[in-house]
């Protein structure tokens, strides 16, 4: 009971700092975003793959909460359309080619903690969340000619259940991080991010009687973003 108290105790009092600390903001800025994408998905059985370019881009939406010291506190959700996929790296002998894009509406949702400059000038920044998506709809392309016909008999591991077979679940999760240098300006805000997700859900079914124990999205996005204050 007495820990249980002291503990309660240093949680009321680092609160009553922090409050006195942290200057309240009241910062909204809404803009959009356009990036490109380096996707691959986490197998299990392995296959062997390359990462499958793509693009994304949406909308931005910040508000900007609290300040403490130098650190800048805000929430950041985002409205995008993604391409994903993974194109394979076939070794044996058929000259075949694979790969398949894969389309998503994500949403991630960011702690945005900044240091720097907050009105005119750089500000560093990271950020950090959960993310899901929405599947739209996938294409498959398939490489052969007469000469090299398409060909599944030596697949590394026999591996050959992903070709054809449909997208089972269409809600993802997982979650997402980045960091980068955001450039604040009388005429909005410029921003560069490199940015990384790991998914939490598989894209096939994973029971027992399914092919793959492990099927999720794992993406590495480089993106742009302008933002403009409306409320600040």
């Amino acid at each position: 009971m007495k820990r249980v108290l002291s503990i309660l105790v240093t949680a009321l009092i680092a609160t009553n700092i922090f409050a006195q600390v942290g200057q309240l903001r009241d910062n909204l800025a809404i803009g959009f975003n356009a990036g490109y994408n380096l996707s691959s998905v986490d197998f299990s059985p392995t296959i062997k793959q390359g990462l499958q370019p793509g693009y994304t881009g949406g909308i931005t939406l910040r508000y900007t909460t609290e300040k403490y010291f130098s650190l800048i506190c805000a929430a950041q959700l985002e409205v995008n359309f993604a391409q994903r996929g993974w194109i394979e790296t076939i070794e044996d002998g058929s000259h075949n080619t694979y790969h398949r894009i894969t389309n998503y509406v994500e949403i991630p949702f960011f702690a945005h903690l900044g240091w720097g400059k907050e009105e005119r000038g750089l500000q560093y920044f990271v950020n950090a969340g959960p993310q899901i998506g929405l599947y739209l709809g996938d294409e498959e392309f398939y490489g052969f000619t007469d000469e090299h016909p398409w060909d599944e008999s030596y697949r590394p591991n026999g591996i050959t259940s992903q070709y054809g077979k449909e997208i089972e679940n269409l809600l993802e999760y997982g979650i997402a991080g980045g960091a980068g240098i955001e450039l604040k300006t009388a005429i909005g805000n410029f921003i560069i991010e490199g940015r990384y997700f790991y998914g939490l859900s598989d894209m096939f079914g994973n029971a027992k009687a399914d092919p793959f124990g492990r099927s999720a999205n794992t993406t590495i996005t480089a993106k742009v973003t302008y933002l403009i204050d409306i409320l600040k």
